[in-house]
């Protein structure tokens, strides 16, 4: 069931590339990297079938997934190496959106979904999404750092082919790509970790245990000025339970010290896995 589930999700990032190359990039003549805006270019410049180069493509690069990343993203690679091309041949090449702005925009944000589809499930499409996954596992870049970077070298051969717009548009579809992903690995998952300094410290650390559910770390701390010390309440929640938060600390105490930052990865009880008590 979870190779049904993976293999599922694969398919339907494959589609969405796919779509994403014949109906809002390629119409436009924006090669935004990787081995889909190698083959854009190709195409162009030699009349080759971009389907046909994309396969070339990716079976090198399978080579390379084999030895670096292991059989399971090998595997994985294949049902997307494999489908891409063949989605590509056949979807209908039809400009959906006619303002090249706008149409590049919606194919790079969707392309971004897609590639973050797909490595969400271990797996990529092949082509110059496998570096970055390279890059991931031995160096611990991003992969969306990683992409933007193998992408660019693909941009720069548009210079070679295309006019001086449709490189600064498929510098700005990478940049997007980028961005979406981004957010896709971290923004989503993005919690909220608050430190709170009250002389009503205990009120407040029982109505954020009764009402939000989250657990409350004292943390020892002496004022500079006063000498005095009092325990800072440490407390990590996620962001629909931060407004919960604000009212329970300015309802005990309104001259109550608060710091809030935004972190984007939270590991542990409550969080990564659930259970009975917090």
């Amino acid at each position: 069931m979870k190779w049904v589930k993976k293999i599922f999700y694969i398919v339907i990032a494959i589609v969405i590339m796919s779509t994403c190359v014949n109906m809002f990039l390629a119409p436009h003549n924006i090669a935004a990297g990787g081995l889909t805006g190698l083959a854009i270019i190709l195409e162009e410049w030699l009349g080759v079938n971009r389907s046909v180069i994309i396969y070339i493509g990716n079976g090198l690069v399978l080579v390379a997934t084999f030895f670096f990343l292991g059989r399971e993203v090998f595997f994985n690679t294949v049902i997307g190496a494999a489908l891409l091309p063949v989605f590509i041949g056949f979807m209908p090449r039809v400009m959906l959106v006619s303002d090249t702005m706008l149409s590049m925009v919606i194919g790079s944000a969707a392309f971004g979904l897609a590639v973050a589809i797909l490595y969400g499930n271990n797996a990529s499409s092949g082509g110059t999404a496998v570096p970055p996954l390279i890059l991931k596992k031995y160096f611990n870049i991003s992969p969306s750092i990683g992409l933007f970077f193998t992408d660019g070298i693909v941009v720069l051969l548009c210079l070679l082919v295309f006019d001086l717009d449709s490189f600064f548009y498929a510098i700005l579809s990478i940049f997007i790509t980028s961005v979406v992903m981004s957010y896709i690995e971290n923004g989503a998952s993005k919690k909220k970790m608050v430190y709170i300094i009250s002389h009503f410290h205990e009120v407040i650390t029982q109505d954020i245990l009764q009402n939000i559910g989250r657990g409350v770390t004292l943390i020892p701390s002496t004022g500079a000025f006063d000498k005095h010390q009092k325990p800072m309440l440490l407390v990590t929640l996620d962001k629909k339970d931060y407004q919960k938060l604000l009212a329970i600390v300015d309802n005990h105490d309104k001259e109550a010290f608060m710091i809030t930052d935004t972190v984007s990865d939270v590991h542990g009880k409550g969080f990564t896995y659930e259970s009975g008590s917090v």
